[in-house]
């Protein structure tokens, strides 16, 4: 009499595989309709978190699903494998994320002049949703700035604002940034001195000695000097920009000012959403510096 051996089946393994299936197709779906939909990124940030909590359950059945199989010779061992494939992406995309969340300081707007930073032409306004954030940047928020991007610092170009600020827009399209406010963009055309100038004619013999030019009166300051970070001679340059992949939006801002015969770049960049940067405005602020340093090579000063 022939006795055939029946295999029994992991459900636990099947389970896995479903579930990682689904949380792999959801957390797809959900950076897709971040990246080119209309998805928020509170919303985005919720949906992500949920799949790499059921691509952890999944985990958690994978294992189970080989133990049974090395135990009992379940069926199920590929059903684990292909789980464990299908959850690595939503759980590698948590790891990632957690590891920076933990490794940079929890701020989420970064300027190269910590002391005076280029103040925004439209403040940036965002439904923050589930998320929350300060509504100001504290002396303590720049400090662990400084604490941990030492090197992220303004750049100084032995040329003239008109030169630089034409290099700033190139290196902006260049990195993707999309230009929405400029002001004192005019401080970049040529000075008046710098024009040639027709001289009067001379003044006639005959004239009267009360024929004069009547002075004016000095012009009052331009109430941009009166905003702390911005004198009226500067040219401020807002754009936001997004990631290539996960498509995260951060709203940017260049300050140009004139000093002696060099100009002065500073940088402000700030993530839209949440209090947490995770170290991409840094990132994304010493780039696009060392791209324009590039564009302006061999005008840079010290």
């Amino acid at each position: 009499m022939t006795i055939k051996y029946e295999r029994p089946i992991s459900i636990a393994a099947r389970w896995a595989r479903w579930i990682a299936r689904f949380a792999f197709g959801l957390f797809l779906a959900t950076l897709l309709a971040h990246r080119f939909g209309p998805l928020t990124t509170p919303n985005f940030i919720a949906l992500a978190i949920f799949s790499a909590a059921l691509s952890g359950i999944a985990v958690v059945l994978a294992v189970v699903g080989f133990v049974r199989l090395w135990q009992v010779a379940a069926v199920g061992g590929i059903a684990s494998f292909v789980a464990l494939l299908y959850a690595a992406v939503p759980l590698g995309f948590a790891v990632y994320t957690t590891s920076q969340y933990i490794d940079k300081p929890a701020i989420y707007d970064v300027s190269t002049d910590t002391v005076t930073p280029p103040p925004w032409i439209s403040e940036p306004d965002a439904d923050q949703g589930w998320l929350t954030r300060p509504a100001i940047v504290t002396p303590q928020d720049r400090e662990a700035q400084i604490i941990a991007y030492p090197g992220l610092t303004g750049r100084r170009y032995d040329g003239a604002l008109d030169r630089v600020f034409q290099g700033v827009k190139n290196v902006a399209e260049k990195t993707g940034i999309a230009v929405t406010g400029e002001l004192g963009a005019e401080n970049a055309q040529a000075d008046l001195e710098d024009m040639a100038v027709k001289p009067a004619d001379p003044a006639n013999a005959d004239s009267e000695p009360n024929d004069v030019p009547i002075p004016l009166s000095r012009p009052e300051p331009v109430r941009g000097e009166m905003t702390p970070g911005r004198r009226s001679s500067d040219i401020l340059l807002q754009g936001e920009r997004r990631t290539l992949i996960l498509g995260l939006r951060f709203d940017v801002l260049i300050r140009l000012r004139e000093e002696a015969e060099t100009t002065f770049v500073d940088m402000r960049v700030a993530s839209r959403y949440g209090a947490h940067d995770l170290g991409r405005s840094a990132r994304f602020a010493d780039q696009f510096l060392h791209a324009l340093d590039a564009e302006l090579l061999g005008i840079a000063g010290d």
